[in-house]
């Protein structure tokens, strides 16, 4: 892992054990965001899984029952009732934070039904089986909804989970080993001029020494 360049002072070295500090933390809290952003997902996730699987079952029946029509009905007249839509619906689409990602929210709401209950055509000509397939059809509609905006909101969870793992595995692996290192460096390389340092010391002291013995005792150096 390489170091950082900078100079070996005491000045970088108290700015780069800031800069560690704050990576550390960072670096927690993104943590704490991505097991949380996966628990999010995960919640999101199973419940998609469930209404999918409940869709499939009901989307069966009303498959069922819309064979079990044309069965019964006259094509030409079938294809005529299921022309024109017997319900008006509103789509209420916004949003809300998750872990700070914005995600979707949708709320189908059924307007007006009609005279007919809700199809587009009247119950004189045809069959009782058809009136129970659009019924089945109108039912599902909200948990399609719903469904989109489980999916929609994992996919965007899904994302944001990339990002934050990112950005960890950069802090973990990267930036926080470069720093640590770039620290013990400059550390070692402080501890080395310093010990240099008093060993000059030392040596001018016993200097200083001498030559005041010297000073002191003149006689002895003339000998």
């Amino acid at each position: 892992m390489a170091e950082i360049r900078v100079n070996p002072t005491r000045m970088e070295l108290k700015k780069l054990k800031g800069k560690l500090t704050t990576a550390r933390r960072g670096h927690k809290l993104l943590k704490d965001k991505r097991d949380e952003l996966m628990k999010q997902f995960l919640d999101i996730v199973r419940e998609a899984k469930e209404l999918r699987e409940s869709l499939s079952g009901r989307f069966e029946d009303v498959y069922a029952r819309f064979e079990t029509a044309a069965a019964l009905t006259d094509p030409k007249m079938m294809s005529e009732a299921l022309l024109m839509p017997g319900a008006e619906g509103e789509l209420e689409v916004g949003e809300k934070s998750i872990m700070s990602v914005s995600v979707p929210t949708f709320e189908y709401k059924t307007l007006s039904a009609g005279e007919s209950g809700g199809a587009g055509y009247g119950y004189a000509f045809t069959s009782g089986e058809l009136d129970d397939a659009v019924r089945a059809v109108s039912r599902v509609s909200g948990d399609l909804v719903r469904l989109a905006q489980l999916e929609k909101s994992a996919l965007l969870l899904c994302d944001e989970i990339e990002r934050t793992r990112r950005r960890v595995n950069a802090l973990e692996y990267i930036m926080i080993p470069s720093y640590e290192r770039t620290v013990k460096s400059i550390t070692m390389k402080l501890d080395e001029n310093e010990r240099g340092s008093q060993t000059r010391l030392m040596k001018v002291k016993d200097m200083m020494v001498k030559a005041q013995l010297a000073a002191k005792h003149p006689e002895e150096d003339d000998e």
